[in-house]
């Protein structure tokens, strides 16, 4: 699918959601954006299109990508009837918080083909147990919850991971955990 010409759905104007606009706007996609509380001068800020609802930004998008926070007023926020009102070629992207879309929603109209797939690096239950559909549906794609990685943090924790095996190999282990009665 080239992304030419197509229109990327941003739920959550915020920081992230920015940055995500200006990737997609190099890839010369239109961009649609929409939250709660969207302002026609953010949009403009950003040159994007403001939404008039979440239905509409559903509709739209050939690909909808969330950046929401986690509250009580957004778990859920895409159900069934969002997720229905997408184009059978569009792609639902989450990599901000598993319940801010109803699993069970998406698995059902993954698997009855009512949507193209989806890329997904959150879930309800983390780590996404063994026998999770989204392991086996051939329109799902998972990878581990990685959107905050910057080098900074690989330096961290690969660095760490060195002075642990050096340290275990030294019979002077560190950061270990506590034994569990």
């Amino acid at each position: 699918m080239g992304l030419n010409g197509k229109t990327l759905g941003i739920v959550g104007l915020g920081h992230i959601g920015k940055q995500i606009a200006k990737v997609a706007q190099a890839f010369d996609m239109s961009v649609l954006a929409w939250q709660p509380t969207i302002r026609e001068d953010e949009c403009k800020a950003v040159n994007v299109a403001c939404a008039s609802s979440l239905d509409e930004l559903m509709r739209r998008s050939d690909i909808v990508t969330i950046h929401m926070v986690l509250a009580e007023s957004t778990k859920g926020m895409i159900g069934l009837r969002e997720l229905s009102l997408m184009k059978p070629t569009a792609f639902m992207i989450n990599a901000a918080r598993g319940p801010l879309v109803d699993e069970d929603a998406l698995v059902r109209v993954l698997q009855d083909k009512r949507i193209a797939g989806a890329g997904l690096d959150v879930f309800d239950t983390e780590p996404l147990p063994a026998n999770h559909p989204f392991r086996t549906l051939p329109n799902v794609l998972t990878t581990p919850h990685l959107g905050y990685v910057v080098q900074e943090n690989y330096e961290v924790f690969y660095g760490e991971a060195v002075e642990d095996i050096k340290a275990w190999q030294n019979s002077a282990p560190i950061r270990t955990l506590p034994e569990l009665n």
